[in-house]
């Protein structure tokens, strides 16, 4: 075989691999998107108890818009829902800790009481308030179960404050803003609770 014939054949394997390469990741590409899509919300949604729900939550958006409440800003939310009922509703909330915006994913169960937060944004000093952006938190579990009026309104407070809450060490800001965020997404809830159910008109 003559040096031109081999050139032409290492080509024509070269164009036929990166073909081949090309059509591979073509055909593949919906799958790996839709796998990654579910990795992000399991992420997102591990905030619920798992079997707490059978749709796609994020599939789900409540039409809120931006609302400001007293302390903080909801910014979203989802259903999510269980044989054809709403069993939770998850609220995205963003307030102002000490080194800046902290965004929170809220979960509501149907009765207005608190399944879970998680931290999705935050910029916190590390080993303080950073503390709110791991998962699981023990300093967020402390509210579960919680509702508007369980504490009542003044419990709703760091003990600092002559509430029912102890603080993250060294973060008093930044845990005033959460627990103040929280108890706003419990309020509106509450407020709101037929229209975030799906329910109302």
């Amino acid at each position: 075989m003559n040096r031109s014939a081999s050139v032409v054949t290492v080509v024509l394997l070269a164009l036929g691999g990166v073909s081949a390469t090309y059509l591979l990741q073509r055909s593949s590409a919906p799958q790996i998107s839709a796998e990654q899509r579910l990795l992000d919300s399991r992420k997102l949604l591990d905030v619920l108890p798992a079997g707490y729900y059978d749709n796609q939550p994020l599939e789900r958006p409540l039409a809120l818009g931006k609302v400001t409440l007293r302390h903080s800003i909801l910014s979203g939310g989802y259903r999510a829902m269980r044989s054809g009922q709403t069993v939770a509703v998850l609220l995205r909330s963003r307030s102002e800790g000490y080194a800046g915006t902290l965004e929170l994913l809220i979960a509501i169960d149907a009765n207005g009481r608190l399944l879970g937060v998680k931290t999705l944004e935050q910029r916190e000093t590390p080993g303080l308030g950073g503390y709110l952006g791991e998962w699981p938190n023990a300093w967020l579990q402390r509210f579960t179960g919680k509702s508007r009026n369980e504490p009542t309104d003044p419990g709703w407070a760091l003990k600092k404050d002559q509430g029912q809450f102890d603080q993250i060490a060294g973060a008093t800001i930044t845990s005033r803003a959460t627990l103040h965020a929280i108890h706003d997404a419990l309020r509106y809830f509450d407020e709101h609770r037929e229209l975030l159910l799906g329910a109302g008109p």
